[in-house]
């Protein structure tokens, strides 16, 4: 079913927006096919959440909360969660985003607003959401909360 503004957010990952195979990432949502604003590669988007994951973890958690991964699973997760809503919600990037080059924006190129930003980082999260994408590599996550991850 699609709606005034175009096809659910689910809908091209379930049946497809009709469209050829041969359209370039991003061009169904009206990005460049390269350049700046164009969607964000894959080696990119991973570098910059293990960039971001070692510091949250490492250096945060552990180092500056002292909290031991083995005692407390959970608090490099909840301070990766923290992190990304305070940077992606403010400055439409994480640390690890900034250093590979890439931010969050919405469909028309601005800065995600607070509830969006919430539902994506609690969709990256539970993890499943983010690996499962779409053919303008746009995670559920993503989907849900009207944001595409493009190069600076």
């Amino acid at each position: 079913m699609t709606t005034r503004q175009g096809p659910r957010w689910t809908q091209s990952l379930l049946i497809g927006i009709r469209g050829d195979d041969s359209d370039a990432e991003g061009s169904r949502l009206g990005l460049p096919e390269k350049g700046p604003g164009s969607v964000a590669s894959w080696p990119r988007r991973i570098g910059a959440i293990t960039i971001d994951w070692m510091i949250c973890t490492w250096a945060i958690a552990e180092g500056l909360l002292r909290l031991p991964a083995i005692d407390y699973p959970l608090a490099g997760l909840g301070v990766f969660a923290v992190a990304c809503l305070l940077l992606i919600g403010t400055t439409g990037m994480t640390f690890g985003m900034r250093l590979t080059g890439i931010r969050v924006a919405t469909l028309d190129g601005g800065r995600p607003a607070f509830v969006p930003v919430v539902v994506r980082t609690l969709l990256l999260c539970l993890a499943l959401p983010a690996l499962v994408w779409d053919r303008d590599r746009r995670g559920l996550h993503d989907r849900a909360a009207g944001t595409v991850v493009v190069h600076l």
